[in-house]
């Protein structure tokens, strides 16, 4: 994690060297931003590993910019994971080569920096929908090995799901505590599409802090 942190620090460092941001990098060349359009506007794949993210906003109200969705596709998801058998489901779940899992969403401040990370419901982004346990098997899957549309934001991206590891997996952990609570209310209806519940758990955070605990741990 501290191994991470110190590249994500260098990437700060040659942003703001150049006098760029994170979510600045991403927007470039865009065009006018729209809330709920993705960002870049093909989203971001990488073929080897097959993770993509995008970046968007619709939380209006809220105490950030936008937000990073973070996900692995189905050619890269291990075979021997499987996802939910859920049988309300009322709307189809991507199969097969089409699986995508979602893995934590981070949020973005109006000054490009991350302030928060969270985990959502399935309809929010559509996905497959595979147990805490799994989607935690896939977070060292993830990596953007490419420079586009920036490679520091990729370097970046890639870095946070490793400096915030314990986050992410106690949120995914969470995620699926909240739904089992929520079917449970809500035991006739397909709770993986219910509008009432979007976010199911988020974390404020910030690189510096949670580095300085960890240097501090280290000695």
């Amino acid at each position: 994690m501290r191994e991470a942190g110190a590249r994500i620090r260098e990437c700060y460092r040659v942003m703001t060297k150049g006098g760029v941001n994170i979510v600045g990098e991403v927007l470039k060349g865009q065009g006018t931003f729209f809330e709920m359009t993705h960002y870049p506007l093909d989203d971001v794949f990488d073929t080897e590993s097959h993770s993509q993210y995008y970046y968007h906003a619709h939380r209006g109200g809220e105490p950030e910019h936008g937000h990073f969705h973070t996900f692995l596709r189905g050619a890269g998801i291990p075979a021997e994971l499987s996802m939910l058998e859920y049988p309300r489901a009322s709307a189809p779940w991507p199969r097969g080569d089409k699986a995508i899992a979602h893995l934590v969403a981070i949020s973005m401040d109006a000054w490009g920096y991350p302030s928060g990370l969270f985990a959502c419901n399935r309809w929010v982004t559509d996905e497959s929908w595979y147990p805490a346990e799994a989607v935690i098997a896939m977070l060292d899957r993830f990596v953007i090995d490419h420079a586009s549309p920036s490679w520091p934001v990729n370097i970046w991206l890639s870095n946070m799901l490793v400096l915030f590891r314990p986050h992410i997996e106690a949120l995914l952990v969470h995620r699926d505590a909240v739904i089992e609570h929520w079917q449970a209310r809500h035991p006739d209806q397909d709770i993986f599409e219910h509008r009432a519940l979007e976010i199911t758990g988020q974390l404020a955070m910030s690189v510096d802090d949670w580095l300085a605990e960890l240097e501090a741990v280290s000695g």
